[in-house]
């Protein structure tokens, strides 16, 4: 245990994580009245950050120590006292670089003050603003990343399936020929395998795809087969069906940048899939244009969400392309489309939800904080599959990311469980101009 410190929470923090409070250890948690004050504007709306906005000031209402704006408030055992620092506090330091009087200059003077309060302890801002952060080391004023739920390790975001050479011919042999694949224990793989881990075997005269199945604690193979019309175009892609289809498997993250199909081959898979569930749901956060709320939009809420919804419609029309307009498979599309059977909407209308025998797809996973992952997959009721898909290195939320978004998060605490598979797609497929351009630019 190291020396006791302060911490000054920004809003940011809270609209993130409404549990933040009980991450400090036996530091003490100072919060700006500016940041009740912007709390305030966040109470009213059906967004997360709404909801966390409601729950903290809910919190915070149960401390009924009347010492919380004096001596502090005890947040319970092991942990250590909140304050809230009422009124506006001078300092120089901070108003002569940044005089304007808004939010973010009045939190970073009240971390200037206390640590003048307190000059034996380090007084520490935490925020998720980078350029916050920016002009309080500018200034000279400690300040840190709240790092709580931030994912240390995202090397599997950078490289696609492993690859073993050296497996003896027969041990692959044994694999195309048996159904139910070949015992882990005959195999000597130099680093343990993960629950449905999807890999290349290969020998000096033969190759296979493969998966470690946790169920049967067999190597099993791959096939590549067509789903809905669509064929994987490569390695990476079957891996993808095969853990898609698996009705074991409840839980998939399926990750790549632009262009390798990660939607797609969901949606393909899905809708193979459609007489084993009641519905197939397509989702996606929404991240207003400008910072604007979708209220500035003409019309009613579908019409506002139409046009951040459109690229799931794009995935589906790619799929009603490969059969013909008068062929049965679109007829029954368009079918599932009117009955209901096949919705596409913002992920906001389904908060709240219990889904119960659907196969559900959250595209766009990565604009999601952890607990929006967790709110979402708690959804998930008997006979439910979700499927996660998103590009890490395209994050539109301000206060995410590599390390902090929802996706990576639920991948690095999943990743040992049966009932999870994760697919990191490399190979671009939507053409060689877009492959080019991902690559390159």
């Amino acid at each position: 245990m190291g020396a006791k410190k302060n911490f000054v929470i920004d809003t940011n923090v809270i609209l993130h994580d409404y549990n933040c409070l009980n991450n400090f250890q036996e530091n003490d948690i100072y919060l700006p009245i500016v940041v009740l004050e912007e709390l305030d504007k966040f109470k009213k709306g059906n967004e997360q950050i709404n909801y966390n906005a409601r729950e903290f000031l809910r919190q915070l209402d149960l401390v009924t120590d009347d010492d919380l704006f004096t001596k502090g408030a005890s947040l319970g055992k092991g942990l250590g006292r909140l304050f809230v620092v009422t009124g506006q506090v001078e300092s120089p330091r901070v108003y002569d670089s940044f005089p304007a009087r808004i939010p973010d200059h009045r939190i970073m003077a009240v971390t200037d003050w206390l640590a003048g309060q307190h000059p034996d302890m380090k007084t520490i801002l935490v925020t998720k603003d980078v350029n916050l952060r920016m002009k309080a080391r500018s200034i000279g004023l400690l300040c840190e990343d709240y790092i709580t739920d931030k994912v240390a390790n995202t090397d599997m975001f950078a490289k696609s399936n492993e690859v073993y050479e050296g497996v003896e011919p027969a041990l692959i042999d044994r694999i195309y020929s048996s159904r139910e694949g070949v015992d882990i224990d005959e195999f000597s793989f130099k680093d343990k395998l993960r629950p449905n881990e999807c890999f290349v075997l290969k020998s000096d005269r033969n190759s296979v795809l493969a998966r470690y199945n946790p169920f049967t604690r067999a190597v099993c193979r791959v096939n590549k087969a067509r789903h809905y019309g669509i064929e994987p175009r490569n390695a990476e892609q079957s891996f993808a069906f095969e853990v898609l289809n698996d009705p074991d498997i409840k839980l998939v993250a399926v990750t790549g940048k632009a262009g390798t199909g990660k939607t797609l081959l969901a949606l393909a898979s899905a809708l193979s899939q459609m007489n084993d569930y009641k519905q197939i749901l397509l989702a996606r956060p929404i991240v207003a244009l400008s910072n604007k709320d979708l209220g500035f939009l003409p019309g009613d809420a579908k019409e506002k969400v139409a046009p951040y919804m459109q690229p799931l419609f794009d995935n589906l029309n790619v799929i009603k392309h490969q059969f013909a307009p008068t062929s049965t498979e679109v007829k029954r599309l368009e079918d599932m489309q009117k009955s209901e059977q096949l919705v596409i909407e913002a992920l906001a209308f389904i908060r709240g939800r219990s889904l119960g025998e659907t196969y559900c797809i959250i595209d766009e996973a990565q604009n999601l904080t952890p607990h929006e992952i967790k709110t979402i997959i708690t959804r998930a009721g008997e006979g439910t599959k979700m499927v996660f898909t998103g590009d890490i290195q395209q994050i539109d939320q301000p206060y995410l990311d590599t390390q902090s978004n929802g996706l990576v998060y639920m991948i690095d605490r999943m990743r040992d469980q049966k009932l999870f598979a994760h697919v990191n797609l490399v190979k671009g497929e939507r053409s060689e101009l877009s492959e080019l351009a991902s690559n390159l630019m």
